[in-house]
């Protein structure tokens, strides 16, 4: 099956954006109950036992709230302008399998449990991850991207999330057999994996088209949707707007 990468444009623009794992650690510090996370980290920017150890950190500072997100990247001009180079697609879904490989079996659980892993794109040998994150087994692995042939089989070997990007309610029912299909290779029930991470120019404004929107994804039996809500930024009234618009499409907002 052919599935469309990406809703929003490829150009780069100047926008605030601030590096997640910092951030992050900031909010940690000034709330209590909301869970921590991305959508999603490359894997190809930061060294993976690094990222299991910053993850892990972060587990502990925040008190058990968080969740990794990590994909292979696809924004080349992000890339680029970082030094990074650009990988092949293939090249860069074979370092994200090594990043997964990696990060799994640094958050592993056991004080005593060494990581030793020897790949093409990344590798661990007897390392040390310790304090463990609190959260056990592990902290929740999120992978995200539309990929059915390579990162879908990823997820479902490693996460425990899929968040596909953007994709329409239409278009994900009919992907929603092929993840299936990617969970049932390897015997894994697939009834909670996956998300939507809904684009702001998808979301649109509050009311009924919205509210559509949501209950779209739910009764595709899709287990949470994340959306920016824009407005949100300079007002309260935004955030209860779509928390009423959730409740009117018989979601919770977490």
């Amino acid at each position: 099956m052919a599935i469309r990468p990406f809703p929003h444009g490829t150009d780069p623009t100047d926008e605030v954006t601030f590096e997640s794992f910092t951030s992050l650690s900031a909010l940690a510090v000034l709330t209590s109950r909301v869970r921590l996370g991305q959508i999603v980290i490359c894997s190809g920017f930061r060294n993976p036992a690094l990222v299991a150890k910053m993850a892990a950190t972060m587990d502990v500072v925040s008190g058990g709230r968080m969740d990794l997100g990590i994909g292979a990247g696809w924004k080349r001009d992000e890339w680029m302008a970082y030094g990074y180079g650009f990988p092949e697609t293939a090249e860069r879904l074979a370092a994200l399998a090594d990043a997964l490989e990696v990060i799994s079996r640094m958050l592993a659980p056991g004080r005593s449990v060494h990581a030793t892993y020897d790949g093409r794109y990344g590798r661990v040998e007897d390392a040390i991850n310790v304090p463990k994150p609190l959260q056990q087994p592990r902290i929740p692995i999120m992978v995200g991207g539309n990929g059915p042939n390579v990162t879908w089989r990823l997820a479902a070997r490693f996460a425990d999330e899929l968040n596909v990007d953007g994709l329409p309610p239409a278009e994900l029912k009919a992907a929603l057999a092929t993840i299936r299909g990617r969970c049932e290779e390897i015997g894994r029930d697939p009834g909670t994996l996956v998300s939507g991470h809904i684009w702001w120019e998808q979301l649109g404004r509050p009311g009924p088209r919205r509210q559509n929107l949501i209950a779209s994804y739910r009764e595709l039996g899709v287990s949470r949707v994340m959306a920016l809500v824009q407005d949100a930024a300079d007002s309260d009234d935004a955030l209860e707007a779509f928390a009423e618009d959730c409740g009117v499409a018989g979601a919770e907002l977490a």
